[in-house]
């Protein structure tokens, strides 16, 4: 069996940062991880249209920084603020400390691997033939500058009988280079006939110079 790494663990130090980012003792840890898990559930649950690519979360000592990265930022804001100022009460009440929230927009959501991954999970979800999905996607990706993408779809594919994993790939993805951009996404289709995983790892170029610390 092929013994298969995160592209992002396997990056880290290299090209790649953490995506919490703070230190803990040892009886703390564990809170903190459970913490930082909710905090991504209730953002995810309560904004699923809003393209959100990733959610950085810092500590500092009485104050927790939320870094949202969002296709969309305007449906986390809200009309004149609304939404985002009723997220921060809900996490404020959920961890019992001060949060401040920042929203970063994703200019091209085509170069996002979580973006391109999600997209097509929502698009199986509304009955579109997986291919076509899977190669439109691909065509986008490659088209806004992207040197190769590489898309694994597992389940019942198509509605069959038993589930199966289709790969499709462009260009090139070098996984086992460290200084390659190597962008890494997953999503689940929940369809009628179960769940449909899809896996997107997507190469933007090589990365020189001083690596990410």
């Amino acid at each position: 069996m092929g013994q298969k790494v995160s592209p992002l663990l396997l990056r880290l130090g290299f090209t790649k940062n953490w995506r919490s980012m703070w230190f803990a003792k040892p009886k703390e840890y564990p809170r903190f991880i459970e913490e930082d898990y909710r905090i991504r559930r209730h953002i995810k649950k309560n904004f699923k249209h809003a393209a959100i690519a990733s959610i950085i979360i810092e500590r500092l000592t009485e104050r927790v920084k939320i870094r949202i990265q969002s296709g969309r930022p305007g449906i986390i804001i809200g009309r004149h603020g609304a939404d985002i100022e009723r997220l921060r009460q809900d996490l404020n009440s959920l961890l019992n400390k001060e949060v401040s929230i920042d929203i970063e927009e994703v200019k091209q959501p085509a170069l996002n691997s979580q973006l391109v991954a999600e997209n097509i999970a929502m698009q199986i979800e509304k009955r579109i033939a997986y291919r076509r999905a899977v190669k439109r996607a691909m065509e986008q990706s490659m088209n806004s500058g992207a040197k190769g993408i590489k898309i694994t779809c597992a389940g019942r594919l198509g509605g069959a009988e038993m589930s199966r994993v289709e790969t499709f790939k462009q260009g090139t993805v070098p996984l086992s280079t460290l200084r390659a951009d190597i962008d890494y996404g997953f999503a689940e289709s929940l369809t009628t006939y179960g769940l449909i995983g899809i896996k997107v790892l997507m190469y933007k170029g090589d990365i020189l110079g001083k690596p990410v610390l």
